[in-house]
């Protein structure tokens, strides 16, 4: 299925009550998860973060695709700083958060959940989003107050994809797996 017919059939769910409300509920597992279920590494100043908000973004894009996962991801992260706010809003990281969700939805929406998807979609949001666009927040956010090099955060995020990579992989592959042998149509039909 091409980018242009994904993206259409996932509007599309929205319309469904069904989707709708579940994917609502999902966005609220994702502001819960991502403001009490994390968990910092005291490696590299703190910069290695662990937390599960990113199971219902990439369960939204297994069910109901890209862009109902893109809007769980970044308002997700809105709602997030919203409810608890910690500093300054940054709207990169909500770019983050919408990236996310379409890269899970590509990959996973009207496809089996198999492990080497699983592995591809989460190298590509850990590439693209978890590393060089995290990175570049971080520089955008913290270079001017002490002057570190973007290669420094590049490194750091690295290092922090290096750990979550066996975890993450897994946890998403176990919530696929639990998806689609609940069989979100068949409960929609109910």
């Amino acid at each position: 299925m091409s980018y242009v017919k994904q993206l259409y059939n996932s509007c599309k769910e929205l319309k469904n009550i069904f989707s709708l409300v579940l994917t609502a509920m999902l966005l609220a597992l994702r502001v819960v998860l991502g403001i009490f279920a994390n968990a910092t590494l005291p490696i590299f100043g703190n910069m290695v973060k662990l937390s599960p908000a990113f199971l219902p973004v990439a369960a939204t894009g297994a069910m109901f695709g890209p862009v109902p996962a893109a809007l769980v991801g970044g308002l997700g992260d809105i709602i997030s700083f919203l409810v608890s706010p910690s500093g300054m809003y940054f709207p990169g990281f909500t770019i983050s958060g919408l990236l996310t969700g379409l890269i899970y939805g590509f990959a996973f929406y009207k496809n089996r959940v198999t492990l080497p998807r699983v592995i591809i979609g989460w190298a590509i949001n850990m590439i693209v989003v978890e590393t060089f666009l995290a990175a570049l927040w971080l520089y955008m956010l913290y270079s001017a107050a002490d002057g570190t090099p973007y290669s420094v955060y590049l490194g750091i995020r690295f290092i922090s994809v290096a750990v979550k990579c066996v975890p993450e992989i897994l946890l998403i592959f176990a919530t696929g797996k639990l998806i689609s042998g609940v069989g979100v149509k068949k409960l929609s039909k109910r």
